[in-house]
This record gives structure tokens, C-alpha cells and sequence, in this order.
């Protein structure tokens, strides 16, 4: 776990803009040191160049978190930067969904690999790193609203999002013993660029598939996230929440009634098994 943040180190997927810049606002205007991480050289330059600017000890570091290997040598270099990681921020992500049928198997790919394997990969390259130094630590993995509800024509981001839900959920009970905590991180809407993810994309998933319906759906997605909270506000209601031991981290309060929502059928779909004729009779082994 972590209370105290000065001269620690915190190690952010794309951490070169959105949320994960915010975050990288927020931990190193707590004392940390800051390895931001991301796909585009440039971009993730000029955000470590920004940090440094504000006082704060930046390093950039190039990161395809689609690739195991790409994360284990990141995390190569942020240890060589900085010596110990105590939190790590698996943030990167991308956006893609479609009407059914619609979904190219390159964007299914693409959003498992970096939604879904990237938070794996992260985890599993940093938890070593930080059991090795006996100082605790934490791990943060951004899902969103959509792990926890799911919205028509989002179904491969939510399925993804879901998927980091329950990885957390799981993880944090595993690794308490080692004095390592877990959160995974719910927005809503934020001011980030997913909306246009498919910029960064490697050419391995193929092209972007621009056509009328994705740019459509592109500009609703972008007048929607552009009315969201800023990054920063993001970043520090994450650093609130990891020294409080949280494990579901929600930054819209609001979006509670959706969730219920989904709650209520539920518990209607165990009422109608309570009530199933064709389960009737059968002896509750528990």
C-alpha cells in the first residue's frame, strides 16, 4: 500500500495525455518521480519535457503495450531511471465498437491487445519489481463505466473494460499479502482523445476503417468526452483514492442510478431462478 508519496516512483501507460497525464500531474506534484509511457515518440517527449518544466522528475519512455516484450523493456528502463517502481498505472487505452457484425477482427485485436493484454502484461512485468523491493506498492488499472454497464455499439471496449474490472477484483485480494494494493479506475466522461485512439494505431491491426457510421460515431463520442471532467481532476481523485486503500475508484458519483440499474435485473434474474419450475426441488448444496 501507499501513504507516503515523496521520492517514489510511478510508472503510467499512456501517460502522455488524458487521464494519464493528469495522473502524471498528480503523482509528481505529490514528490514522484514520473515514467510516462506511451506509443508516440514525439508526444511522449513533449509530455515529459512539460512535467520536468513544472519541477517534477520525468523520464519518457517508448511503450507498445500490445507487446509483452515492449512492456518488459520499458519497465527496464524506468528501473534504470529511477531504481524502484512503487505504483504503476496500466491507463493506456483505445476505443472501438460498431453495430453487430460491423467489428473488424483487427479492431477486436487491437482493443483486447492493448485494453485488455496490456493491463495484464503491466501487471505481470510490474509486481515482481515491486515484491523485490519490500516497499509496498500499488497498481492501477483504468477501466471505465463501461465495465460496469454496457451501452449498444460498445460491446468490444465494454467487454474489455469489464475484463479489468474483474482482473482487479481478483489481483487485489491476491496481492494484499504482499503489501501491494489494487484499484481499477471507473470514469465517466473525461477530456481525453479516445475518441480518436485509432491515430496511434499500429499498422498491424490494419487501417483505421474510416467510413461514414465511425465518423459519425467519432464526433458523438467527441462532443460527449470534450463535456467531461478535466485529466487533472482524474489524476488527483486517483492519488486520494490509492492512499485510501479504495478499490473501485468513481469519479461520477451520478452514474450511480445506471449501475443500480444493471444491479435490479439482476437480482430479478435470481428472483425468477428463486421461482423456476424447472429448478424446483433441487437441494441447495451449499
Amino acid at each position: 500500500m501507499i501513504k507516503e508519496t515523496q521520492g517514489k516512483t510511478v510508472f503510467i501507460t499512456g501517460g502522455a495525455s488524458g487521464i494519464g497525464f493528469g495522473m502524471a500531474h498528480a503523482f509528481g506534484r505529490a514528490g514522484m518521480n514520473v515514467v510516462v509511457a506511451d506509443i508516440d515518440k514525439d508526444v511522449t517527449r513533449k509530455a515529459a519535457e512539460m512535467l520536468t518544466k513544472e519541477q517534477i522528475k520525468a523520464v519518457p519512455v517508448i511503450c507498445d503495450v500490445g507487446i509483452r516484450s515492449e512492456v518488459q523493456r520499458a519497465a527496464l528502463q524506468a528501473v534504470a531511471a529511477f531504481g524502484k517502481i512503487h505504483v504503476v498505472c496500466n491507463n493506456a487505452g483505445v476505443g472501438a465498437g460498431g453495430t453487430f457484425g460491423t467489428v473488424s477482427e483487427g479492431d477486436w485485436d487491437w482493443i483486447i491487445d492493448v485494453n485488455l493484454k496490456g493491463v495484464v502484461y503491466g501487471t505481470e512485468t510490474f509486481v515482481p519489481l515491486i515484491k523485490s523491493h519490500g516497499e509496498g506498492g500499488h497498481i492501477v488499472n483504468t477501466a471505465s463505466m463501461a465495465g460496469l454497464i454496457s451501452p449498444p455499439r460498445m460491446e468490444p471496449y465494454s467487454a474489455t473494460k469489464y475484463a479489468v474490472v474483474a482482473m482487479s477484483e481478483g489481483w487485489a485480494q491476491q496481492l494484499q499479502e504482499f503489501d501491494i494494493g489494487v484499484s481499477v479506475l471507473c470514469p465517466g466522461f473525461v477530456k481525453t482523445q479516445i475518441f480518436d485512439s485509432a491515430r496511434a494505431r499500429p499498422a498491424r491491426y490494419g487501417g483505421r476503417g474510416d467510413d461514414e457510421s465511425s465518423n459519425q460515431r467519432r464526433e458523438e463520442s467527441a462532443r460527449l468526452i470534450q463535456s467531461g471532467l478535466h485529466p487533472d481532476i482524474v489524476g488527483e481523485r486517483v492519488l486520494e483514492a490509492i492512499k485510501a486503500g479504495e478499490l473501485y475508484i468513481f469519479t461520477h458519483p451520478e452514474m450511480k442510478a445506471a449501475v443500480d440499474a444493471r444491479f435490479e435485473a439482476i437480482n430479478a434474474g435470481f428472483k425468477h431462478a428463486e421461482e423456476s419450475q424447472a429448478l424446483k426441488g433441487i437441494k441447495n448444496t451449499r
